[in-house]
């Protein structure tokens, strides 16, 4: 079983339910290696300046944003840091939509909640009121350090949450040419239309995923057995299962109570208070500093005798 990328919450209104978040997708590509034809051994792509051709090395490298051409602006470690969204483990949810409402250019990338221990009854709350409603949740969450836009939707048995894109990441329909005018304008018969319509309603069927695959990596897969084959040598991996991560446990909760409150109020989850920070030490005197210095010097005559010390 998958180890989770993180386990925090799932909240709405006031009602935070515990939750682990799962990956809902996994990579079936084919995974070439550049190797040297004379040899077969393997190449490897070294990090290089591009003036001198000497190898860089990590400590030595720096993020840049290139400006304009061939000119750039450094930014520290702290900068990035402080640009960062906060990490909590959090996908809060700040608004119920149609689900209809949100376009497919808008999904990007799929995860699974599951809920943690005795998490159940505001797992499965939250998923039927969301199928009988028609609603998805838009939310925030921080995966590895960024904060991205989110969709809580039901799914079967599930409550996925889908990644989407902003709208400054989709490509504004209107920078294309594209045919604006009425069907007639493009001399389309409405005997053509009634065929197209027929042809359509013919070749309808219901959505089945599991009679679609990727039928160019069926045929490279066989491509590759038989050369291994070829070659008397057979191989197969064997991913041993991780071992699965303890969900977060949660307390007996006054669903009822939280949900006339949360209809009362009418606000999302509150942030959690950051801790106080700590009161920055005042920096000490140069007189605090010299006295430090003065006692060492004294057990250094003490010690050392007739000895003098040397001064830089």
């Amino acid at each position: 079983m998958a180890r989770p990328i993180w386990t925090g919450t799932l909240s709405f209104g006031l009602l935070n339910v515990p939750v682990s978040l799962m990956s809902g997708e996994r990579s079936v590509d084919l995974h070439f290696r550049m190797l040297d034809s004379r040899s077969n051994t393997p190449i490897r792509y070294e990090r290089v300046n591009a003036e001198t051709g000497d190898e860089v090395p990590w400590k030595d490298i720096v993020k840049a944003f290139e400006y304009k051409k061939g000119s750039y602006v450094v930014l520290d470690p702290d900068d990035i840091k402080a640009a960062s969204a906060e990490g909590r483990e959090a996908v809060e949810v700040e608004a119920f939509v149609d689900a209809a409402s949100i376009g497919p250019e808008y999904f990007e990338k799929p995860y699974v909640l599951v809920p943690g221990k005795k998490a159940e009854k505001g797992y499965v709350l939250l998923r039927e009121t969301l199928k009988r409603t028609g609603k998805i949740g838009i939310a925030r969450v921080v995966i590895r350090t960024r904060e991205y836009l989110s969709a809580v939707m039901p799914r079967g048995k599930a409550l996925q949450l889908v990644l989407l894109r902003y709208p400054q990441e989709l490509v504004d329909l209107e920078e294309y040419r594209l045919p604006d005018k009425a069907t007639s304008d493009y001399r389309i018969a409405a005997k053509e239309m009634t065929m197209a319509e027929q042809l359509i309603e013919s070749m309808s069927s219901d959505w089945a995923p599991g009679d679609y695959r990727d039928e160019f990596r069926d045929r490279l897969r066989k491509v590759i057995d038989k050369r291994l084959k070829s070659k008397g040598v057979v191989t197969a991996e064997e991913n041993a299962d991780e071992a699965p991560a303890e969900n977060a446990s949660t307390n007996v909760v006054d669903f009822m109570a939280l949900l006339k409150k949360s209809l009362d109020t009418n606000k999302r989850t509150p942030a959690k208070k950051a801790a106080p920070k700590a009161t920055k030490k005042r920096a000490p005197t140069k007189a605090a500093k010299k006295a430090p210095a003065k006692r060492s010097a004294a057990k250094s005559k003490k010690a050392g005798g007739s000895k003098s010390r040397k001064t830089g």
